[in-house]
């Protein structure tokens, strides 16, 4: 995939700075076009580079870039928004929404929120350009990964991030359990504190041994350790099914 055309639209000097910095680390896959500091450069720009994504801050010196987009609109298809703005008032989430914000961002922004607003957004822009839309998307140091969903066979807890067990291989992600339950199809489900487990993908659980076995589409299996109480949570699961 061809990197994303991105461009920044921030009215203040240090929290434009701060957020360009911090795409540093997406430099692989985001091409950062432009950073704009109002609301008539943005325009202009969006209407001169057509980005695939924009980084927004709600309030441009006193305008409201909501506004922005509705003028945008009526000219050009919409990129995708990310919202970075220090407003938590739910007439700007609300607005956010109506207009299918990838997400809306709270000042000041921390990397683990960034990842998983950027990561939900090349997941995005992959299924638009017509790619896979089973693949889910992760940042693994400074490049992505792009996984199907069928072979992945769950996620452990390693500390502040995960590690991703698929059925040939395991590799740390930069990203939480906490972040990734809250975006993995239903198919995952958190097991127990330490583990998400692919419940399409189980084949034996041993509650002596505490172990689940799953198995891939190629046959290939895995084993994942759990708790007592994620024995009991997956073999629940399993039931209601």
């Amino acid at each position: 995939m061809d990197k994303i055309k991105t461009i920044v639209v921030e009215d203040e000097r240090l929290p434009r700075l701060s957020l360009l910095s911090k795409l540093e680390d997406w430099r692989a896959t985001l091409e950062i076009t432009d950073a704009c500091e109002n609301y008539e450069q943005a325009r202009e720009s969006i209407l001169r580079n057509r980005p695939d994504l924009l980084f927004l801050d709600i309030q441009l010196n006193g305008k409201d870039s909501l506004s922005l987009l509705e003028e945008l609109g009526r000219s050009i298809p919409l990129p995708l928004v990310i919202f970075t703005t220090a407003y938590s008032d739910r007439k700007y989430l609300l607005g956010a929404i109506k207009l299918s914000a990838v997400d809306y961002l709270v000042k000041p922004i921390g990397k683990e929120e960034l990842s998983q607003a950027i990561a939900r957004a090349v997941a995005k822009i992959t299924t638009l350009q017509g790619s896979d839309p089973g693949r889910l998307c992760f940042k693994s140091g400074d490049s992505l990964l792009f996984v199907p969903a069928d072979e992945i066979a769950g996620f452990r807890a390693d500390g502040n991030y995960a590690t991703l067990v698929t059925f040939k291989r395991e590799e740390m992600i930069l990203e939480s359990l906490l972040s990734l339950e809250r975006r993995l199809p239903d198919c995952f489900a958190r097991a127990d504190r330490r583990t998400i487990v692919n419940i399409r993908k189980v084949h034996r659980l041993n509650p002596q041994e505490q172990t689940c076995t799953l198995q891939g589409p190629d046959g290939a299996q895995t084993v994942m350790k759990l708790s007592k109480n994620g024995m009991d949570f997956l073999l629940g699961r399993l039931l209601e099914q």
